[in-house]
């Protein structure tokens, strides 16, 4: 987390830790920014934390003013979305707890073109919020992007020091939250973020340990390709039958935990293989799953979608392997 001190003078700094996460397991590199905070937020108020969990969020996000602030162009982008994501609807029956920090753990590669857009949306949400984003060494100007958050108050940017995959980006990023309830966001524009306060409900209301976003709880339509529903459907299916579970979309994006949940299990697959892998991990323990609808607005290989052929059969791998043992 970001570390607060006052200088002489009387100016707030914030020291950020980027993460660099070398090749050798275990080695991490630590890089300390320390950014002026008077000179874009003003004076840290003494009685405010940024563990502060008995307020609700502010009708104005202090995350979305600074990210419109740094980010060039997302004001231009998202102007007329982002009431929408303000007021986003958390579902009937909606827990009133505002007792929770939420975290928010986005993995990243090769996003220029989403990046801004994608945490603007998540910085809009009427929600107490943590971001923790992983960048997996990108290579198209994604971390000249991310470095302009430096600064911000609860915010943690972690670069890697080579691209090894979703699996490795979430296990950083899951080392690193601080908050009661962690929620996985792709950095694309695939899934909506005015979903994710209606997937935290059942965690709100204690009726689960787990939560999945289903894509195809009521539209199976939402993906055009016939491939990806058949392969995902194929997948589920295999998972299912090792974990006992009845999902429906066990390769969904949007997983969101309780932090004990997911800090009970260590993470070894570093691509794709990271969804059956936690899901047999967590059904074998016995944690309660639930799932609720989503939408989801596909995109193709020319629009940047990086799993293929190889990730399937690891996948059919990782679900017979975590579902009998660790």
């Amino acid at each position: 987390m970001p570390e607060f001190r006052k200088l002489e003078g009387g100016k707030s700094f914030i020291e950020v830790e980027i993460t660099v996460n070398h090749s050798n397991p275990g080695s991490e590199s630590l890089s300390t920014f320390s950014a002026d905070l008077s000179a874009s937020t003003g004076p840290m108020p003494p009685d405010q934390s940024t563990t502060d969990r008995s307020k609700p969020a502010p009708p104005e996000s202090e995350y979305l003013d600074q990210v419109l602030n740094r980010i060039d162009g997302c004001v231009e982008l998202v102007r007329d979305e982002l009431s929408e994501y303000q007021s986003a609807n958390s579902g009937q029956n909606a827990s009133q707890r505002t007792d929770y920090l939420l975290s928010v753990v986005i993995p990243v590669y090769n996003e220029r073109n989403t990046i801004g857009r994608i945490l603007t949306r998540v910085a809009a949400l009427p929600l107490n919020l943590e971001l923790v984003i992983v960048d997996d060494f990108s290579t198209d100007g994604t971390r000249e992007i991310l470095k302009k958050l430096v600064g911000m108050r609860n915010v943690t940017v972690l670069l890697q020091d080579r691209n090894q995959g979703k699996g490795a980006a979430l296990r950083t990023g899951f080392q690193h939250v601080t908050g009661d309830i962690v929620v996985v966001q792709d950095a694309d524009l695939e899934y909506d973020p005015r979903d994710i306060p209606r997937l935290i409900q059942p965690l709100l209301r204690d009726e689960a340990d787990v939560v999945y976003g289903s894509r195809f709880i009521g539209d199976e339509r939402q993906d055009e390709s016939w491939v990806h529903r058949a392969g995902n459907a194929i997948l589920t299916g295999a998972s299912n039958l090792f974990s006992g579970l009845k999902l429906t979309d066990m390769e969904t994006c949007y997983k969101a935990f309780n932090r004990d949940v997911i800090k009970d299990i260590q993470i070894e697959q570093d691509r794709f293989g990271i969804e059956p892998e936690i899901t047999a991990k967590l059904a074998r323990r016995g944690y309660r799953f639930v799932e609720v609808p989503i939408s989801y607005d596909s995109r193709g290989y020319d629009e940047g979608k990086k799993i293929g052929v190889k990730d399937l059969i690891n996948a059919i791998y990782c679900i017979g392997r975590y579902g009998v043992s660790d």
